[in-house]
């Protein structure tokens, strides 16, 4: 009996099989990474930073407590790439294109743990969506590593360390995992705006949310005059956009003093809408982020705990989440129950979702937070909370503690990581079990609030 045989008959959820799969997909790259060849001469790893390294690659985080560059071999940085798109692109959704390719029927099953993989609400084209995704992440990586790798040959020796680089950079871009291969992030490329606008653009290809990159392909590729963008595409690219520039702005205003003091107006400009993007989901840097103040790690650390959109390679509590939410309130201050946007009203039950995933995100983040301050002494709190936000919404910058934590501390922000990537709903739904309809209601009564 195969392994989702087994599944079936033990009547496990869907979200408790996605689950699964997650931690099956660490186990694997665990060992990917461990393969003969792998790593340099000489370079030895213990077990716990090989596991972290491990989640937090399939995780597409970023955290790390080794330098890419001087631990793998070509062959290892091949194989890091494979796993970069286990969590990227999505456990099920490499799966499916498997058994697409080797034409194995796509059954109720697994269209189901699709559907909690990807945030779909249904099952209905979920084979397509899935093909839709792995030929546009491809063809985005294909692209962005060609132009990376032509322009990289001003930089390297030899055509092959372009090419490795630029594919390399283009794929940690894209699946915005935030690992490299430079020891410093891409600090080396701060004056150069090129590959900072390519970077940008394909964090936010990423980072944007598949089902937008499908609608906006088909709207390009549409003969109907009167196609229309979805509730869901409009809500999360205003969101995603309105936080890009807001971060920018808030960041640079922040800096102008001190970080960014002394730069030209171009160099601090670009510095700020650099880390606004790659904040979100990325964590790629282009300068020393130690260098910032405690109130731009604290901004900083709100956007990484927003993360990028649902049914996207980031994590976080996600931007539908935060603009239901904050539209929610505006709404509700102006005596309003519910949400009207777009010509269209949101449904209770998201408005619902939304608070539970931030609710209990807090609970989460305040929780570690409390439990590190007591593990990992003499590190200040907001470097506790910048490093558990970054863990939490996928991103991976650091400012420079991670591989000083203790096993407890690099637990907990494993964990993190595990949940960012999975997804709140799927972790909810993972711990309740299945859902139960209830037969009978009880009499309703109010209670006081506020």
């Amino acid at each position: 009996m195969s392994f989702v045989e087994r599944l079936k008959v033990n009547k496990m959820t869907p979200a408790r099989v996605l689950v699964t799969y997650y931690f099956i997909a660490i186990t694997v790259s665990t060992i990917l990474l461990n393969l003969p060849g792998v790593h340099l001469p000489g370079v030895k790893i213990d077990f716990m930073d090989s596991l972290f390294t491990a989640v937090s690659a399939v995780s597409v985080t970023g955290l790390s407590v080794i330098d890419v560059g001087s631990t793998y071999t070509t062959f290892g940085l091949v194989m890091f790439m494979i796993v970069l798109h286990f969590g990227g692109i999505g456990v099920m959704s490499i799966g499916t294109f498997f058994w697409l390719i080797v034409r194995r029927r796509i059954g109720l099953r697994e269209r189901q743990l699709i559907m909690v993989d990807q945030n779909q609400y249904t099952m209905a084209g979920a084979v397509k969506m899935i093909r839709e995704i792995m030929q546009l992440m491809i063809l985005i990586e294909l692209i962005g590593g060609s132009i990376l790798t032509l322009y990289f040959t001003k930089y390297y020796d030899s055509f092959g360390d372009a090419l490795l680089n630029g594919m390399f950079h283009a794929v940690t871009s894209t699946t915005n995992a935030g690992f490299t291969i430079q020891p410093s992030s891409l600090s080396f490329f701060f004056n150069d705006y090129f590959v900072q606008l390519i970077t940008m653009a394909l964090i936010v290809l990423g980072a944007i949310g598949f089902p937008v990159l499908i609608e906006v392909k088909r709207f390009l590729s549409s003969k109907e005059p009167g196609f229309k963008f979805s509730l869901f595409t409009k809500i999360t690219t205003s969101t995603f956009g309105l936080l890009m520039l807001g971060g920018t702005v808030v960041i640079l205003l922040l800096e102008s003093f001190h970080a960014f003091k002394g730069m030209a107006w171009h160099e601090a400009l670009f510095a700020a809408l650099f880390h606004s993007v790659s904040a979100r989901s990325a964590g790629l840097t282009t300068i020393d982020v130690t260098q910032f103040s405690e109130a731009t790690d604290i901004f900083i650390s709100a956007l990484m705990f927003i993360g990028a959109s649902p049914s996207s390679v980031g994590g976080g509590i996600r931007t539908t989440t935060f603009a239901i939410a904050v539209l929610f309130l505006i709404n509700f201050a102006r005596g309003k129950s519910v949400i009207q946007i777009f010509g269209r009203e949101i449904e209770q039950i998201d408005i619902f979702r939304s608070y539970a995933v931030i609710l209990i995100a807090i609970l989460m983040v305040v929780a570690a937070t409390m439990i590190m301050t007591i593990t990992e002494g003499g590190v200040s709190a907001t470097a506790l909370l910048f490093e558990i936000t970054s863990a939490f919404g996928t991103c991976g910058m650091s400012l420079g503690i991670t591989a000083d934590l203790s096993g407890i501390g690099k637990v907990i922000l494993m964990f993190l990581m595990f949940v960012g990537r999975v997804g709140l709903i799927s972790f909810l739904f993972t711990l309740g079990g299945k859902p139960k309809k209830l037969n009978f209601h009880y009499p309703k009564e109010r209670v006081i609030i506020g």
